[in-house]
Order: structure tokens, then sequence, then C-alpha cells
């Protein structure tokens, strides 16, 4: 069995989960955050970046403000946040000071990362922060996330920060060991995944993904996470927060819980960018031909290829191509806005200009603007 990919790594993204933090939903456990601060520590002596994504603001300002029970309007969730973030990372830095680090906290929603300005802004600053050897507390920003600027996880938050900053490892912990082939609680046969590719299709149907109604609590978001941490070659470990010093026994090289792999080629940064958008403007289905030119041909997308359009979107906005399966496989530029494009669908680009009145580019989506899921 190969050593533990985190000896080999330079620069990490740790997510730890909500259970592994809160105390049974009474707040922080500000006894284990101590000890993630000390074991992130003891990987920062060893010269190892660490960026860490946290869970636990909000169960923190539900107790600080005394409710009994976690709200669901989303302003009361917002105000939640705003107040446990305080205690989040007062905490974190209490833990860390004892180690002589410091920490900065860094607060990220999905239009921080779509914007592509702001995208290059997160980037430098985490790069500089680490150069300074400051530990990067991430979280999404609560207070101000709706659902149409939502990352949704910290799962899928943290496979979007390794990409950001082309970390070499994420590691996801949770109360669970790793995958296994099915739900044990339901299926006592079920083997543990000790290491797999990431983004092999059967890892989601393991986790209860497409052919497979078992779910395994929340193991899905784990093995997207990691199909998506692969696209800037980052490999993942998901492996229970329980155990005993486990980042300090990860770095040493011993195997805990299940390693995902990245073998797939290293994305280009602005493909990195645009594959990285988990909210679109805009659907295009494709026909078979079209669908696989862009997988297999590596060519662009023309109007011809386009059976039919969803969404309101204008020009330079992204987009989400789909196959005749209903899969996403590319997300890309779009050269026209819907309405042109619905216009144009079906149809020659010899014929656009006798059609818009004008031709801006033969392709609805250049290839170059074009990244591959």
């Amino acid at each position: 069995m190969t050593p533990s990919v985190i000896a080999k790594a330079k620069r990490i993204v740790v997510k730890v989960g909500s259970a592994l933090v809160t105390n049974d939903g009474r707040g922080l456990d500000h006894e284990r955050l101590a000890r993630w601060a000390e074991q992130i520590a003891a990987l920062n002596k060893q010269g190892k970046e660490v960026v860490l994504v946290s869970s636990g603001a909000i169960a923190e300002g539900i107790k600080r403000l005394g409710w009994s029970k976690r709200p669901h309007a989303l302003n009361e969730l917002q105000a939640a946040a705003a107040v446990g973030q305080m205690g989040l990372v007062e905490a974190y830095e209490r833990g860390f000071r004892s180690h002589g680090l410091h920490t900065a906290q860094v607060l990220l929603t999905h239009a921080d990362l779509a914007d592509r300005e702001r995208y290059l802004n997160a980037r430098s600053t985490l790069r500089t922060l680490l150069g300074l050897k400051v530990i990067p507390i991430i979280n999404e920003n609560d207070t101000v996330t709706t659902d149409e600027i939502k990352v949704g996880d910290n799962d899928t938050l943290g496979a979007l920060v390794a990409n950001l900053i082309e970390a070499d490892a994420l590691i996801i912990l949770t109360d669970q060991p790793g995958l296994y082939t099915a739900d044990p609680r339901k299926h006592p046969d079920a083997e543990f995944v000790h290491e797999a590719v990431a983004g092999t299709p059967e890892l989601e149907a393991m986790a209860g993904g497409a052919g497979s109604s078992v779910g395994t609590g929340g193991m899905l978001t784990k093995i997207l996470a990691a199909k998506r941490a692969a696209r800037s070659g980052a490999d993942t470990i998901i492996a229970s927060g329980r155990e005993d010093r486990v980042l300090e026994r990860l770095a040493e090289g011993e195997r805990i819980g299940t390693q995902l792999l990245a073998k797939q080629a290293v994305y280009a940064a602005r493909r990195q960018w645009l594959a990285d958008h988990l909210q679109v403007r805009g659907r295009l289905s494709l026909d078979s031909g079209a669908a696989n030119a862009l997988v297999h041909q590596g060519k662009s997308l023309l109007p011809i290829g386009v059976v039919m359009v969803e969404g309101h979107f204008q020009r330079g906005e992204i987009v989400a191509c789909v196959d005749p399966e209903g899969r996403d496989i590319a997300r890309g530029l779009a050269n026209y806005s819907a309405d042109e494009a619905r216009r144009i669908a079906r149809r020659p680009s010899a014929e656009i200009e006798a059609i818009l009145g004008y031709v801006d580019e033969p392709e609805l989506i250049h290839r170059d603007n074009l990244a591959l899921l």
C-alpha cells in the first residue's frame, strides 16, 4: 500500500466538519479546536503550507444568542453566522497563538470565485498569507450569501480553495472513517475503499450518486469535492477527524481513511476558473455530435450542435453544456446572448449574419473559453 500523499504534499487544504468542532450542537468545542491548531502547527513546522476550512460558525452563533434550536429563516441564519464567526476565529486565533502562529479570517462566496478579478485577488491574498507563515481560516460568508451566490457546503468550498491556491492535497475530515462500497449501516458486507482515482463514476454510485439509492450521510459531496480538487492536481484524503493526531500521522506517511488520487491532466488556470463555476446563467443542450466534438475532439461549440437554449444570459457570461443524457459536460463563455443563441441554434455558422444581422464569432463557445467537467 502506497504511503499517504500528505507526506510529500507542501501546500494542503484541511476541511474540518461541524461534528468535529462543535459540542453536540452546544456551540464550539474549544478543546477540539485547540487540538486542530496544535496539529496544523506541527505541519507548519515541517515546512508545509496549510489552509483551514472550518465549519461551526452558525452553531456557535446559535449558542451565543441563546436560541434553543437552529432557525430556518435565512436572515436569522445569517445573523447567527455573523455572531458565531467572532467566536470561531477567536478560538482558532487563541489556539494558534499558543504555537507562535498568526491567523487570518477569509470569508468567501461563490460570487468571489465567479468574478475573474476577485478570483485572482483572492488567490493573491491567500498565497501572500501562506508566504508570511500565516494560517488562513476560511469559511463561506454566510452573513451575505443567498441561493444565487452560495457555494453550498464546506466540502465543495475546500475543493474550490484547493483549486484556487493550486494545493497539492485536500484533507476532508469528518465523523466517518472514509468511503465504503455501500452504506455499512445497511450492508454489513460493504468493503472499505482505501484508495481509488478521483472522479471515477463508480465512486459516486458508492456514495449515493447516480445509479444508486445508497446514501452515506454526506459522502457524495466529499466524492464530488475530490473530483473537483483533482482538476488542479490535488489528491484528496477523506478520513475520520476522531483519529488521534490524524493530520500528523498522515504527514508521517501513515495511511488513514480513503485516498483519492488525481490522475487527470491539470487544468490551465483559466479553464480551471471556468470549471469551478457552480452556478451558471444558462444551459445549452447539445446533440450527440456536438457533445462528442467537445469531449473527444477538443473542438469549439458551433450553433448547429445546440438543440435547446435555457436561461437568460448575455454575451461573455458562463453557461453549461449538457449532453443528450442530461449530464453537464462543460462550462464556457458564450459569444452570443441567450436570445441570439436561440435564433441561431441548429443553424450552420455561415447563416449567423443573415439571422442576426451581424456575426461576431462563428462559434457559440470557442474552445479556448471552454472547460470540460
